[in-house]
């Protein structure tokens, strides 16, 4: 009788952050993978790179979109408040409303498009009150919590810091760092932003300093987990470094490559 061949304990597993609206690669992002994993940012307020796409064009106009991007890239962050402002005090119906409503159609597609399983947490410009109401069986969703997929112990942080501007899902430096105390020592520390490294957090297209966090870093050097992932940097200076122990892997820009970043042992 021939010998059984030996069984194959390999786990593969898919991961993307920042989907900003990318629906169609998200339905084939967990192809040939155990699990799926997002870093978050599923919702597309403005595209950076095309500025016909999101919310904000869909209610004010790919020219005001131009408007408010330039402001935004020079910092000139009082003066592209000042000019949203004029534009929402044109706008019949409450504000809250209307990104809420455009909010939730863009959460009933890309929640939908995800596989089983996928293990989500949040990003800085999501809406985490209305994730339960579109997470499947199939979508576990983590912030400051910890989960065990193929043997291996991952922890998950979701949200961003504080910063001018002031997107839906910003928190504390001290809300985040407990977050990151709670998840504890963990084989894959997933993030949605960075830790507070110059190379990790320099976005070369926007020309600026993204926010990370310190308290990240801290735990990276204290607690050396296998591997950091993250996002949120949408063109990094650096795509992946070593803190000592730590493999530190920006998973990219899902929402223009459409490729996740694949992680196997």
């Amino acid at each position: 009788m021939a010998p059984t061949p030996p069984r194959n304990t390999t786990t593969r597993v898919h991961v993307v952050s920042d989907v900003h609206g990318n629906a169609r690669d998200l339905a084939r992002a967990g192809e040939g993978a155990d699990a799926l994993i997002c870093l978050g940012d599923l919702v597309l307020f403005l595209d950076y790179a095309d500025h016909s796409r999101g919310i904000f064009p869909d209610l004010f106009g790919v020219a005001n979109a131009d408007r408010i991007v330039a402001l935004r890239t020079a910092r000139r962050f009082d003066e592209a408040r000042e000019f949203g402002a004029r534009l929402w005090a044109g706008v019949d119906g409450d504000r809250r409303e209307l990104i809420e409503r455009a909010v939730r159609k863009q959460y009933a597609e890309l929640f939908a498009a995800f596989p089983t399983p996928t293990y989500a947490t949040y990003g800085n410009v999501d809406v985490p009150p209305l994730w339960s109401e579109y997470a499947g069986p199939g979508t576990t969703v983590l912030d400051g919590q910890r989960v065990e997929i193929g043997g291996r112990v991952f922890g998950f942080v979701g949200g961003g810091l504080r910063t001018a501007m002031n997107t839906p899902y910003e928190i504390s430096d001290e809300a985040y760092a407990a977050k990151i105390e709670a998840v504890g020592e963990v084989d894959v520390l997933c993030t949605h932003i960075p830790p507070q490294v110059p190379e990790l957090v320099y976005d070369t297209v926007a020309r600026r300093f993204e926010r990370g966090s310190l308290a990240l870093l801290d735990a990276i050097r204290r607690t050396r987990p296998r591997y950091a992932l993250f996002g949120h940097v949408h063109q990094p200076l650096a795509r992946r470094m070593r803190i000592g122990a730590t493999e530190c892997v920006n998973v990219g820009h899902f929402a223009s490559t459409g490729r996740p970043w694949a992680l196997e042992w």
